[in-house]
Order: structure tokens, then C-alpha cells, then sequence
């Protein structure tokens, strides 16, 4: 029989994709009141409203089906009760980069990740480059616009 990979979030993660598919619940009842109403308008061959409609619902059902897929597999991360002086999943890195101008990076799960607010995935290129490194370490990651290169200046557990 199969394992289930258990996928690693943070507790905030979590109740960003819980709030989404609560959401998506909400407006079921919606999409099939339209469909019923576009349906109510005869010839469903030519009918837009109704086929939107549907092309609706699908989209509902299958979001709903991959959230509650991660909700069900997720195990919550506190970062804040780690600790050590290794990058491991939540922690938060502070890097300098080649011109010395720091970034920061809290490492999180794929379904949280957004690279423009400072969570990477541990799953990323820069994210499995800095797993297991320390401060003071260098880091080289090859990205679409070339290799990149980073020392690990601070590793927090916030």
C-alpha cells in the first residue's frame, strides 16, 4: 500500500489554505443556484451562462479536492520551537548576497511559499541549497538568470 507524504506547514499556512477552501464551500450553493437558473433558459447547446457555469463548478470541485488533499497530509511546523545553528524547514536566513545587500527568507511548504513576501519553498532551488547549512556558510544556486551566490550571515527560529 502506498505512504502518504505528509507535507510540512506552518501553523499560518494552514489557516491560509483552510480560509481558502471554506471559501470555495461557501460558493458551491452559488454555482449550482446559476446552473439551475441558466438551465431554467432552455437549449443548454447554446447556452453560455450554463456552461460557464459548469466549467465553474469544476474548477470549485477540484480546488476543493486539492486543498483538502493538503489539509489532510499537512503537518504544522512552529518554528518557533526549533532551534540549533543549522537551516532546517521554518527557519528564518538572513543571506548577503553578492554585493553584500541582505535578504531574507523564512523556508516554508510548497502550498505557502511566495517568494515576494520572504517565504521560499524548502523545496526550491535556494531552499534545498540552504537546508543543512550554517552561519557563515556559502551558498551557490543555479537559477534561470545564472548562478547566484550567498553567505549565510543569521539563521532565527522566529
Amino acid at each position: 500500500m502506498a505512504t502518504v507524504e505528509k507535507m510540512p506547514m506552518l501553523a499560518e499556512g494552514y489557516e491560509k489554505l483552510t480560509a481558502q477552501l471554506r471559501a470555495l464551500k461557501d460558493e458551491r450553493p452559488r454555482i449550482v443556484d446559476a446552473i439551475e437558473e441558466a438551465r431554467a433558459h432552455g437549449d443548454l447547446s447554446e447556452n453560455a451562462e450554463y456552461h460557464a457555469a459548469k466549467e465553474r463548478q469544476g474548477q470549485i470541485e477540484a480546488s476543493i479536492a486539492d486543498l483538502e488533499d493538503k489539509l489532510s497530509r499537512a503537518q504544522i511546523i512552529d518554528p518557533k520551537t526549533l532551534s540549533g545553528d543549522k537551516v532546517v524547514f521554518g527557519a528564518t536566513v538572513t543571506l548577503l548576497d553578492e554585493d553584500d545587500k541582505p535578504v531574507t527568507y523564512q523556508i516554508v511548504g510548497q502550498a505557502e511559499a511566495d517568494a515576494k513576501s520572504g517565504k521560499i519553498s524548502y523545496n526550491s532551488p535556494l531552499g534545498r541549497a540552504l537546508i543543512g547549512r550554517k552561519v557563515d556558510d556559502e551558498v551557490e544556486v543555479t537559477v534561470p538568470s545564472g548562478d547566484r551566490f550567498y553567505l549565510v550571515s543569521k539563521i532565527e527560529f522566529i
